[in-house]
């Protein structure tokens, strides 16, 4: 697995890059076919300080591609957000890619 975590506007510390892999390391446990993951971390110039702080993260996992996004006053709460919201894209898309059919029982003649 590929990961890359990036910062705008915000210098991204060891503290944070062990927060945030230690974090997506839930998605991967549900989900062991990620291939790669890209992280951007961004601190947004508004003058309101709620939500200034944003994650976003795009996820390439065999079969599709999944975006999730997530702002918040705090970083390390966005980044609980973020990977809440990535947790539930890839146990749904886990589930839709698991194969239900059980086979038909075969005939006795």
């Amino acid at each position: 697995m590929n990961l890359t975590i990036s910062g705008h506007h915000l210098e991204v510390t060891p503290a944070l890059r062990s927060y945030v892999t230690t974090k997506l390391d839930r998605v991967i446990r549900h989900f062991d076919q990620v291939v790669d993951v890209k992280v951007l971390l961004t601190v947004e110039k508004q003058k309101e300080k709620e939500k200034r702080q944003r994650a976003e993260c795009n996820i390439h996992v065999k079969g599709s591609d999944m975006f999730a996004e997530s702002s918040h006053e705090d970083l390390y709460a966005a980044v609980d957000e973020l990977v809440d919201k990535l947790d539930r894209q890839v146990v749904r898309h886990k589930d839709r890619v698991q194969d239900h059919n059980h086979g038909t029982a075969k005939r006795v003649m």
